[in-house]
């Protein structure tokens, strides 16, 4: 029986693990480790090769190549993969890479959105509702947790941290870790302010805001190095589960963290 979701010239290899109503656009080639969910499309002329897994209700857009070997010299052909969630858009012509031995995978969660011509390197992890602009490029072993958005056209440098409903600028240079729930922007990129509507919008209170917009004074405008800076933080304002997580992704940091 023919399968009307996949093209006729698609290449797609028996070895290949596809749910029965994936859809498959025209010339594009899927290689024999892949998974693929059920509901996922993948448009014309894309690649998903290596030891690949797309979940479900995912859209690959034209000419993007999901699974490509690493860009790293280091890499010499050992077995890594890369896990990528559901619900994921991934536009035209991005690349995203295997893991390297360094942690064997690359992992992308539920629900984001990587714009044309994004790249994401080997070792990466990306948490849920991510988005990344056009042009946005990973190098390896970066972290971006939940709901951070990155501008289009930003570099971020290896084993940066990019934290919880933050913005990057576009254009800008990331070459220290990201405070969660800030709005940084520059080359070197700066923290800026709060992130004042991704907070509103994510249903943070307005006390947690209030408490949180002290913290980022003391922290980021105060002139104070950052261990009397957390001090005088947990000193003068009440704990929340926010105000925790900017103290722990401070103290945590190995890059350091932007100011």
């Amino acid at each position: 029986m023919i399968n009307t979701h996949i093209q006729p010239t698609a290449q797609i290899s028996a070895s290949a693990k596809l749910a029965p109503d994936v859809e498959v656009g025209h010339y594009s080639i899927i290689g024999p480790e892949v998974t693929i969910g059920s509901g996922t499309q993948v448009g014309e002329h894309c690649v998903i090769t290596g030891k690949t897994s797309l979940g479900k209700n995912c859209r690959i857009f034209t000419g993007a190549v999901i699974g490509s070997i690493p860009q790293d010299l280091k890499y010499k052909g050992e077995e890594t993969k890369l896990v990528i969630g559901d619900n994921n858009i991934i536009r035209e012509y991005v690349t995203i890479n295997l893991g390297t031995s360094a942690s064997g995978k690359t992992l992308i969660g539920n629900n984001n959105l990587i714009m044309a011509y994004a790249h994401i390197a080997h070792d990466c992890v990306i948490g849920n509702h991510v988005v990344i602009a056009n042009v946005g490029t990973l190098a390896g072993h970066i972290e971006i947790e939940d709901r951070a958005i990155l501008g289009g056209l930003a570099a971020v440098h290896q084993f940066v941290r990019i934290g919880t409903l933050s913005i990057v600028g576009g254009c800008s240079k990331v070459n220290q870790d990201i405070p969660p729930y800030s709005l940084c922007d520059g080359n070197p990129v700066k923290v800026r302010s709060l992130n004042r509507v991704g907070l509103e919008r994510s249903g943070i209170t307005k006390a947690t805001k209030t408490n949180l917009k002290h913290a980022f004074t003391i922290l980021f405008h105060s002139g104070l190095s950052f261990p009397h800076a957390i001090k005088k933080v947990q000193e003068e304002l009440p704990a929340s589960p926010e105000i925790t997580h900017l103290i722990n992704f401070i103290q945590n940091s190995q890059r350091g963290v932007c100011r």
